[in-house]
């Protein structure tokens, strides 16, 4: 049996670069992911480890409601729709506490808030193409 040898950089086992193929919408749900954890990293103790947290955890959820739908048959996919827009909405409230608070500055709320706006397009007119399939 093979071993791996996770300190010899001339067999490594992992020599593959990540997956490029993504949907666009888990591009950016990925990216605003990202941005935000730049964002977390500088957050007041204040709020990092409540509502910062709280934010963290919902945009990976999103991101994990928006794969598993990626994944679903057409028919199986509007619950999960349904779940990653409850916490776009939720994640848009917990943002504005944190901007109201002053624990965000503006321009890195702007960011964010642009940002999940988009993505909120993009999955509301996911779920209506799946709707209207859904009707016909």
């Amino acid at each position: 049996m093979n071993e791996l040898n996770f300190h010899n950089t001339q067999q490594s086992a992992f020599k593959a670069p990540p997956p490029t193929g993504i949907l666009p919408i888990l591009e950016k749900t990925k990216n605003v992911y990202l941005l935000w954890y730049s964002y977390y990293l500088i957050l007041t103790k204040t709020h990092k480890y409540t509502l910062g947290q709280k934010i963290d955890n919902l945009l990976l959820e999103l991101i994990e409601n928006i794969t598993i739908a990626s994944f679903l048959k057409k028919e199986e996919k509007l619950p999960y729709l349904g779940k990653a827009m409850q916490k776009l909405d939720t994640l848009k409230i917990m943002l504005l506490i944190l901007w109201e608070t002053k624990s965000l500055d503006q321009k890195k709320y702007l960011n964010l808030s642009l940002a999940l706006n988009e993505i909120g397009k993009m999955l509301g007119g996911w779920n209506g193409q799946l709707l209207k399939q859904k009707l016909s």
